[in-house]
């Protein structure tokens, strides 16, 4: 693959987490509902969301007991 198209879909896998964080403010403020969306949107969100779920299980190495950010 080359350099741009390389970018170019780096960019693009980007982009669909700013879709997602979007969406899933939009959810959160009432402006939608998950099931306004196609039925094939909403699987392929929920599938996301358990996949970025699983992912952060496994790369939560300092854990977060005392609820504080770093």
């Amino acid at each position: 693959m080359e350099d741009g198209e390389d970018d170019f879909s780096r960019l693009d896998a980007d982009f669909v987490r700013v879709l997602e964080d979007l969406i899933d403010v939009l959810i959160a403020n009432g402006t939608l509902r998950l099931t306004d969306l196609p039925v094939q949107a909403q699987q392929k969100l929920t599938r996301r969301k358990q996949q970025r779920a699983r992912l952060s299980e496994h790369l939560d190495l300092l854990g977060d007991e005392d609820g504080q950010v770093i």
